[in-house]
């Protein structure tokens, strides 16, 4: 399997790794950022992984087989952070990682569903255990929850109509692959809608919004940073790479308030804020290089964010 890993040496830059550490990378994929934190914190360190994906979780662990022994593996949600190492040997730790992007195996590979482009069924699980597919949202959902998350997760301008046109559609005959519902899509939908999207596929933003429905993306991502802010020890970072702008507004807004908290008891009397709990380390999220870009396409929506745990709550 190809795998390029986003944004590497930025990665390592902002989690200022150091030998001996515990680190947390929430979303393990095939291992590739796990590989250099790895290779940064020595033999003393050690890394704690979740993995929802376990065709995943099983390629990354033959790729870091030669550190197993420095290595915690969760096949699970990152969302179970806290609870998983609370009581552990390691229940605080230096850093915490999140990549929210796609592996290359959901995209290249067309009987998981995730892509437009190949044709496969209707899934989009990161986690093959939970019962939630695509088709059951599109075929089963009321006609206002689909417009609903076309319009809150895939920012589908049209998405009242696409949610209608879907339900009329489906009387008929249900949806049963990827291809399908894209054709049918664009079919119904106008291919340039904006000079920014000009390129972009119709279905697009409809396959992104079943995706995060599908999996709670937006939902677990707001929990973990919560947990994140728990775990993580002071002086230490979380680091964040996302792919849209609904997980980046998260993000940004989450850390924001702790940059600023509201004052409270005798802090009020003197100010609307109180100590910042944590340092903006990105003035402005880090986007890839023109050559990071030439060599992994894929890297072009990424956004990178840092924060230092500067006190505790």
């Amino acid at each position: 399997m190809q795998h390029i890993s986003v944004l590497k040496d930025e990665v390592e830059e902002y989690l200022a790794l150091e030998e001996g550490q515990v680190i947390v990378d929430g979303t393990l994929g095939l291992g590739g950022h796990s590989l250099l934190i790895l290779n940064k914190i020595g033999t003393n360190g050690h890394l704690i992984v979740f993995e929802q994906d376990s065709r995943n979780l099983q390629e990354a662990q033959k790729r870091l087989k030669q550190y197993e022994g420095q290595i915690t593996y969760f096949h699970d949600n990152f969302c179970t952070l806290k609870s998983r190492i609370t009581g552990s040997d390691y229940d605080s730790v230096d850093a915490v990682f999140l990549d929210l992007g796609l592996s290359s195996p959901h995209v290249d590979e067309a009987e998981r569903g995730f892509s437009f482009m190949q044709e496969g069924p209707l899934d989009m699980r990161f986690d093959q255990r939970k019962s939630l597919t695509a088709a059951e949202i599109v075929n089963e959902w009321e006609e206002e929850d689909l417009a609903r998350i076309f319009r809150d997760y895939g920012e589908e301008r049209m998405a009242k109509k696409v949610a209608r046109l879907i339900c009329g559609r489906r009387k008929e005959q249900e949806f049963r692959t990827t291809t399908d519902l894209a054709d049918f899509l664009e079919n119904v939908l106008p291919k340039k809608r904006s000079k920014r999207a000009s390129t972009a596929h119709p279905a697009t933003k409809v396959f992104q919004a079943l995706r995060i429905a599908v999996n709670e993306e937006l939902e677990v991502l707001q929990d973990v940073l919560e947990q994140a802010m728990e775990v993580v020890k002071v002086g230490g970072r979380i680091v964040i790479l996302t792919y849209h702008s609904l997980e980046d507004r998260i993000v940004k807004h989450f850390f924001k308030e702790l940059e600023r908290p509201k004052a409270v008891g005798e802090e009020a009397i003197y100010s609307n804020y109180g100590e910042p709990i944590v340092q903006n380390l990105t003035k402005k999220p880090v986007i890839p290089s023109e050559e990071e870009l030439s060599l992994n396409p894929r890297s072009r929506s990424a956004k990178l964010r840092a924060y230092k745990k500067l006190k505790n709550n």
